[in-house]
């Protein structure tokens, strides 16, 4: 019995033996790849868009080999290897490692033109029916970073490949927090808020001044004002309304005031976006 127990031991032992030298063998399958041909898999990888696959090989090559010209690479291809494989968060994260480790580098403006990129695409609620929540619980702080990081691209280096879409982006977001901003002031009058929604439409007018919505809001602004008895304020209002949008219907101030901006077409916006 207890040699039938012994046996039965050793045979287990052997054959966990096994499989651990099986798993050994196929853990170093890449042991002894070059830096050149690690790069070249982790690329293939990602080219098919095998994204795990491909950050793990990037991020073997860079342990391997941290010092040369693979090695900075694969920390950028790590980061869009991340962008696209829809972990946004790492993906700045390795933006900014790169960035702080190479600030030099000929391509560093591109870690800053992938960072907006995924700041932008972190905050999931922009592509969201804000009917369905109360807007004044939206969070727009990763817009504001993605704006804040083209801006920094665009500023620091003016002649990247990269700072014309980057312009252009920026002029989005600004239309996109310019409507998150008018939609609050404008969910605020609705429910008779008067103070509060003339105020949240003057900020806008005053951050985004050149934002298409502001049409809108200053006739927010204009009626919210005419409910206070503020009649100076609402004229001063109505006069910058018809200055800048002769034509607008809301001068009639029993046409109803409606939203119709870029957040309730969540779909065209994320085409526009990812083009």
């Amino acid at each position: 019995m207890k040699a039938s127990v012994m046996t039965s031991l050793i045979l287990s032992a052997v054959l966990l033996a096994g499989c651990a030298s099986t798993k050994d063998k196929e853990a170093d399958e890449t042991s002894n790849w070059s830096a050149q041909r690690l790069f070249a898999q982790a690329s293939q990888d990602l080219d098919q868009g095998n994204y795990s696959s491909s950050i793990k090989l990037f991020e073997s090559l860079e342990s391997r080999y941290p010092y040369g010209h693979y090695a900075q690479q694969a920390q950028l291809e790590i980061a869009y290897a991340y962008y696209k494989n829809s972990e946004p968060a790492s993906a700045v994260e390795a933006c900014d490692r790169f960035i702080k480790m190479h600030p030099n580098h000929p391509n560093v403006d591109y870690a800053y033109y992938l960072k907006g990129l995924s700041n932008f695409v972190a905050d999931n609620t922009a592509f969201t029916d804000m009917a369905a929540q109360d807007p004044s619980e939206r969070d727009t702080k990763n817009l504001q970073t993605s704006f804040n990081t083209f801006r920094e691209l665009v500023t620091r280096y003016p002649d990247s490949k990269y700072a014309p879409d980057a312009i252009k982006r920026m002029k989005m977001l600004v239309d996109l927090l310019a409507e998150h901003e008018i939609h609050i002031a404008l969910y605020y009058y609705n429910r008779k808020s008067w103070v509060a929604a003339a105020a949240r439409a003057e900020n806008s007018l005053k951050t985004y001044p050149q934002a298409p919505i502001n049409e809108l809001g200053l006739a927010i602004m204009a009626r919210s004002y005419t409910q206070l008895g503020t009649s100076d304020l609402a004229k001063d209002a109505l006069r910058v309304l018809a200055l800048n949008y002769p034509h607008s219907k809301w001068l009639n101030d029993k046409q109803p005031l409606q939203f119709r901006g870029s957040l309730q077409a969540p779909k065209s916006w994320w085409k526009i976006w990812a083009s």
